[in-house]
């Protein structure tokens, strides 16, 4: 029975600390200022490929509406 209090205390508080701290949201802004407001065109691009590997994809998966609308107006004008 201690067990499953224990259990459930710490499942709260893990879920309010994440709540609070907002992961996700601190990965979206974070992808999002490296794709905008770096200085230069494509100047996120210049850190190689790890650094690409790693904020392309944080970008796509934080902010998919915007990157699915970007990639669909880029087929429509080469259509």
């Amino acid at each position: 029975m201690v067990g499953v209090v224990v259990t459930a205390a710490v499942a709260l508080a893990a879920c309010y600390l994440l709540g609070r701290l907002r992961p996700w949201r601190r990965l979206c802004d974070w992808a999002a200022d490296q794709v905008r407001f770096t200085v230069g065109a494509w100047a996120w691009a210049r850190g190689g490929a790890g650094r690409q590997a790693v904020v392309v994809p944080a970008h796509a998966l934080t902010a998919t509406r915007p990157v699915l609308d970007h990639v669909r107006s880029r087929e429509a004008a080469t259509a």
